[in-house]
């Protein structure tokens, strides 16, 4: 299984979109220190996920989501689900 997530970071006001096969670890893993873009938000807070079977559906929705560049485009999908 894999899942499509938004994580929220109010400290920026910002959100990120990513894909995993392992939610816990690469939540994990974003609200840990490592020198990267993600840094800046810690703390991450999981807002939304979607699940596939599949990874090239993840990546697919993935991809999407962040093809939209819009703010608004993710609050209305976080508001619908």
């Amino acid at each position: 299984m894999y899942a499509v997530y938004i994580l929220y970071s109010s400290k920026i006001d910002q959100y990120y979109t990513g894909y995993t096969n392992d939610l816990d670890r690469r939540l994990s893993e974003h609200n840990r220190r490592k020198g990267k873009y993600t840094d800046r938000g810690i703390p991450w807070v999981l807002v939304h996920t979607e699940i596939f079977s599949e990874k090239k559906e993840a990546q697919e929705r993935e991809l999407e989501i962040k093809a939209q560049k819009s703010r608004r485009y993710i609050e209305e999908l976080l508001q619908k689900y």
